[in-house]
């Protein structure tokens, strides 16, 4: 038992308790047994906080089974080795250098220092930012929905966003406050710093803190935190000044818009690919352009070390100074100054060929298999449920029982990461005492 098969069998884990809850009549509005397919999808997209749903979730479940679902979102988000880890703090057990190595594996940690109290810090934070997203998400739901219910959709939907696992009670998501200033702020703040990363938030919490005591020694932001916030930074405006340029005259979709509340739709669904499937317009009405457009933000989604998925913004930066180095004629790669590994590199074009397969090969089965279903359609959906998105164009509840299953695992693989489902699989890599000779060959 790997590092690697205990956290992908910690997370199967969850999925089987989860699907076991949601099966039962108490997790359904109707007091009926759940479908089993209905239930696996929906403990699988809960756990890897994905956010594609098969039902209707404010509908179709019971408060018990919403109850259940937002207990997945918020393990899952977590992390199955950091939730284990604070359970185990709160039993008072010590940490060996197993457990150790498994909350650096799971968290993508650089080292094992601190590791143990970074769980606690991860916890704290969350906490904070779930508790404050409720409290300013609550004026606005109460004010629809009355007090007892406004408060629960706060907390649901606090939890939601910080998690970036796009699931809402309403059946048209957040359509109803599509130029709702409040939710524009609110709900896009939670999801950025939900899928910011927890190191780059305990950098800039580090460096917020000295500035309150009054300390002059001036703060060195880690290459991480540089590539994680600029990256990101970039990709917020570019997604939301193309997504306004290309759907502006798009008069299914902006229709009924001023031009303020144009940008602030193309804002809010510049956050969403990062990975939060929430959405206030209808993603069957975007232009061909503008789901390439949103497919590609989706396939980077957010930063490591966060509750996002995609192949993150630290390996699309790596990728792309490889690519500025060979056309510079370098031979090293060059970030911020800084020479980035080759071990790093090997691993960045490791996620991006292993995920490019994983897309291809789901969508390429979902297209044999639903040949009834539009290729961009099935494309847009693969994307969403790899990247751990949410995001969809309705044909969710519309696949056949083999795409429903190929999104499944899709979205699990999506949350464990390919490589280290394939590391689960192979098992831990034996060392080696050959070295091969090297030779050259042609390229491009």
């Amino acid at each position: 038992m790997t590092v690697a098969r205990t956290i992908c069998l910690g997370f199967l884990i969850l999925i089987g308790i989860g699907t076991t809850l949601l099966l039962l009549p108490f997790s359904t509005a109707t007091g009926e047994w759940n479908e089993f397919v209905t239930a696996l999808f929906t403990a699988t997209s809960a756990v890897c906080v994905t956010g594609l749903i098969v039902v209707d979730t404010g509908t179709h479940h019971s408060l018990f089974g919403e109850v259940v679902i937002l207990l997945l979102i918020q393990l899952g988000g977590l992390g199955y080795m950091t939730a284990t880890t604070f359970l185990l703090i709160l039993l008072g057990r010590r940490f060996g250098l197993r457990e150790k190595l498994a909350i650096q594996k799971s968290l993508d940690l650089g080292g094992l220092s601190n590791a143990v109290q970074l769980v606690k810090s991860i916890i704290a934070l969350t906490l904070v930012f779930e508790l404050m997203g409720a409290l300013f998400l609550y004026p606005v739901f109460s004010e629809d929905h009355g007090e007892i219910y406004g408060a629960w959709l706060a907390v649901f939907h606090s939890i939601s966003a910080f998690n970036n696992a796009g699931f809402s009670l309403f059946e048209d998501s957040l359509s109803q406050y599509a130029t709702s200033l409040p939710i524009n702020i609110v709900i896009p703040f939670l999801i950025l710093v939900g899928g910011l990363g927890y190191q780059v938030m305990m950098e800039l919490f580090a460096w917020g803190r000295d500035r309150l005591r009054g300390k002059r020694v001036h703060s060195y932001f880690s290459l991480n935190f540089k590539i994680s916030t600029s990256t990101s930074l970039f990709l917020l405006v570019l997604g939301t000044l193309a997504l306004f340029i290309i759907e502006y005259r798009n008069s299914s979709l902006f229709g009924n818009f001023s031009l303020s509340e144009k940008l602030m739709v193309s804002w809010f669904h510049s956050v969403m690919p990062r990975t939060a499937g929430f959405n206030s317009v209808d993603y069957g009405q975007f232009t061909t352009t503008g789901l390439l457009l949103t497919i590609a933000l989706m396939f980077i989604g957010a930063n490591p070390g966060g509750t996002g998925g995609g192949i993150k913004t630290t390996t699309f930066r790596i990728w792309y100074s490889c690519t500025k180095s060979v056309l510079r004629s370098r031979e090293e790669v060059l970030c911020y100054q800084r020479q980035i590994p080759n071990s790093l590199i090997m691993k960045a074009v490791g996620v991006v060929f292993a995920s490019g397969v994983t897309v291809i090969s789901v969508t390429s089965f979902i297209a044999f298999s639903d040949p009834d279903i539009d290729f961009m359609q099935v494309l847009f959906e693969v994307v969403s449920a790899f990247a751990t998105v949410g995001l969809s164009t309705g044909i969710t509840a519309s696949l056949s029982i083999l795409g429903k299953l190929a999104i499944i695992v899709t979205m699990y693989v999506g949350r464990v990461g390919v490589l280290l489902l394939i590391s689960a699989l192979l098992g831990d890599p034996k060392p080696r005492v050959v070295t091969y000779p090297e030779e050259n060959l042609l390229v491009g």
